[in-house]
C-alpha cells in the first residue's frame, strides 16, 4: 500500500520529537555539546526544522556541503511540536484551502511557523511521491523552541558518514539498518486538513 502523500513521520517517544538541523561546526558543535544553541545561532532567522532524517541528508548532502557540515538530531518535546503545528501556516497559496490569496497572505505573515511538503528522499536522494513536512520556525516558535523544547542535542555526523559509506558501497540493507525508525507521527486529521499542499 503507498505511503499517503501527505504524512508527517518521525522518530519519537511518548514525550519527544527528533527533528533534524545542519550546521557549521561552529554553531553545531558548542549546540551538540551544551544541549542548547549557542551566541552566534541567530534567532532573528527563521529555523527549519526537518523530522525526516533522508530529507535532511538530501538538504545538506551527507554532510557534504558548506555551511552544513554538522548534522543534528534535536529532540524536543511532543508538546512544542504540536504547537508549532497548531500556529503554522502552509508556506504556499492553495486554493480552496484559503479564502483567497490575500487571506494567505495575512495568515502567512502572522503565523509563527510555516509547513512546507517536499517530496520524501530515498537513501540515493531521489524523489519519491510521498511528502516530507519541513516546519519553519519564526518569532516567538523559535524563541520557544531554543528556550523550552529542546530536550536534548546529539551530533550524528559521524553516523551519516557511515550510512553514507555503505550507500556508495552499494550496501543498501546496512545502510537502511543504521536509519532512524521513522513511523506515522499521531496528529489529528482536522489539523493536517489545515497544513495540507
Amino acid at each position: 500500500m503507498p505511503e499517503p502523500k501527505h504524512q508527517i513521520r518521525a522518530l519519537y517517544t511518548a514525550t519527544t520529537v527528533t527533528v533534524y538541523q545542519a550546521y557549521a561546526p561552529a554553531i553545531g558543535l558548542p549546540a551538540a555539546r551544551d544541549g542548547r544553541f549557542p551566541a552566534a545561532w541567530k534567532r532573528d532567522r527563521m529555523t527549519w526544522i526537518k523530522p525526516s532524517f533522508l530529507w535532511m541528508m538530501y538538504r545538506c548532502g551527507w554532510a557534504g556541503k558548506e555551511g552544513q557540515e554538522t548534522v543534528l538530531a534535536i529532540e524536543i518535546t511532543r508538546e512544542g511540536f504540536e504547537w508549532a503545528l497548531a500556529n503554522a501556516c502552509l508556506a504556499h497559496y492553495e486554493h480552496g484551502l484559503h479564502p483567497d490569496r490575500a487571506t494567505w497572505q495575512r495568515q502567512l505573515k502572522q503565523a509563527p511557523a510555516r509547513v512546507q511538503w517536499d517530496p520524501e528522499r530515498d537513501l540515493h536522494l531521489q524523489p519519491l511521491a510521498h511528502r516530507s513536512l519541513q516546519l519553519g520556525l519564526a518569532g516567538e516558535a523559535t524563541e520557544r523552541y531554543a528556550q523550552d523544547w529542546i530536550v536534548s542535542i546529539s551530533d550524528i555526523t559521524a553516523l551519516t558518514h557511515t550510512i553514507h559509506a555503505h550507500v556508495r558501497d552499494g550496501a543498501l540493507d546496512a545502510a537502511r539498518q543504521l536509519l532512524p525508525a521513522e513511523r506515522p507521527y499521531p496528529v489529528s486529521d482536522t489539523l493536517l486538513a489545515q497544513l495540507r499542499g
